[in-house]
């Protein structure tokens, strides 16, 4: 089914196109973006409203008999019940049949379950896409019920209009609620099952903490309602509160949304930068092994992230990197200078000792010849002319970041002789590659702009 029709159907309040839609939404599947970009102008009429709260708070009774009091005014109501994953089924534990079954024949109310799927924070990762397939098909109210996990269900408040945190007395919820993260997200406090021992203590803990921050007269203070939803106690004046807060903050509605907005663009930028780097910039079985090679301490986070980004952002640079110079390792670098110049008539530069060697260039009209000879016996390449003679010592490659470099190929398993940069010929800096892992080369990289290397 092409995203075209289907979202004329959605526009159209067809109950079947909807529950298609945010079906392929909660799996992610092909064509779910467009449908939802094809639907997203057609947004922003319907007001979002979140409940919150922990587990046994009575969040689904408050829900359903919301949604009641909500239809007496004419309103519709769109309802995403987010609920533990099924370890079975990968859905909801909880079933759109086994909710709100009151309202089952009511056109103007629409109700789905979402599965957490993993995602913390109290929302399926896909809500909002949801709520914007319930907004497109024009109900009035979208209500979003999270799934109770406690403390840290702080997405609703990046979701939803207003945020109503549900407690109930009688289980220490009074005392979580005094915790870092509820008082912040709450816009109304619903103090459930009000009918029980406790409700009065619960409720006035509240406000003793809210009455510990000075309210500015046009700021909004979050009232403390008082319901019974098994019997439809108190929620007119929840609905009334509820009224209240989109009438006040109506000004502010807009700054909010784009908050939401914003955190909602960066969360899905991020979502699709992993996706891309596990599809695109890492090979098969490369993050495993990468997060192996950090268990193991072979290399550490930081680095890792630092290879990752720079192949993401523009490929491995120590790969792409052009030819500098080859070096020859020679007894007599003079001399070999000397025939370089009269046979070919290639200039030679001025002898320049770094470290435990004499180096010389030769311009050979594009990368240099580099001779390089040893000051003892010692020298590494001292050792190496013991063993082969006057012979190719190594091949050097400029790199615009070595470190980056270093840090990207040793990501990937490379060994390197030098454990960083060091300083080389002319102020470059360098760092030479294992033989081991370049099939029995020695490879050279170099940070500089010019000609010409240090061994």
């Amino acid at each position: 089914m092409s995203a075209l029709p289907l979202a004329a159907r959605i526009l159209d309040r067809d109950p079947r196109a909807i529950a298609r839609a945010i079906s392929l939404i909660e799996d992610e599947s092909p064509g779910a973006a467009e449908l939802v970009g094809s639907l997203f102008a057609k947004t922003g009429r319907a007001y979002l409203i979140g409940v919150t709260g922990p587990p046994g708070a009575g969040k689904s009774t408050l829900v359903d008999r919301l949604t009641a009091e909500l239809r007496k005014s004419g309103k519709t109501v769109g309802v995403i019940a987010v609920d533990p994953t099924s370890p079975y089924t990968g859905g909801a534990i909880l079933g759109d049949r086994v909710r709100m079954q009151s309202h089952a024949e009511d056109e103007g109310v629409f109700i789905r379950s979402m599965a957490t799927r993993g995602h913390l924070g109290g929302l399926a990762r896909t809500t909002a896409e949801a709520a914007i397939v319930l907004d497109a098909a024009g109900f009035d109210v979208v209500i979003i019920e999270t799934v109770g996990v406690g403390q840290d269900e702080v997405d609703i408040v990046r979701t939803a209009d207003v945020s109503i945190v549900t407690l109930v007395p009688g289980t220490g919820d009074e005392v979580q609620a005094l915790k870092a993260g509820i008082m912040e997200i709450a816009d109304i406090f619903v103090v459930n099952k009000a009918d029980r021992e406790g409700a009065d203590r619960t409720a006035a803990s509240i406000e003793t903490m809210l009455s510990l921050e000075m309210w500015p007269e046009d700021e909004w203070r979050p009232p403390v309602v008082r319901t019974v939803a098994t019997t439809g106690t108190g929620l007119a004046d929840l609905v009334a509160a509820i009224d209240r807060f989109k009438s006040q903050s109506a000004g502010e509605q807009g700054v909010r949304r784009r908050a939401r907005a914003e955190w909602r663009l960066r969360e899905m930028l991020e979502r699709r930068f992993m996706q891309h780097v596990d599809g695109v910039v890492l090979g098969a079985g490369e993050f495993a092994r990468l997060l192996d090679r950090i268990a193991a301490r072979e290399i550490d986070p930081y680095t890792a992230t630092e290879s990752v980004m720079a192949r993401a952002l523009g490929g491995t640079p120590a790969v792409a990197s052009p030819l500098d110079h080859v070096g020859i390792a020679v007894r007599d670098a003079k001399t070999i200078a000397t025939i370089f110049q009269s046979l070919l008539g290639l200039e030679t530069g001025e002898p320049e000792v770094v470290g435990q060697h004499r180096l010389r260039l030769v311009e050979a009209g594009g990368p240099t010849l580099e001779l390089v000879e040893a000051l003892s016996a010692e020298a590494p390449v001292g050792k190496f002319l013991e063993k082969r003679g006057d012979a190719l010592h190594h091949l050097c490659f400029r790199v615009a970041d070595i470190d980056r470099a270093i840090a990207d190929l040793r990501a990937q398993g490379i060994r390197f002789i030098d454990e960083s940069a060091r300083p080389g010929a002319h102020g470059s800096r360098i760092a030479f590659i294992h033989p081991s892992s370049a099939g029995g080369l020695l490879i050279e990289l170099k940070e500089a702009a010019t000609h010409g290397a240090g061994a």
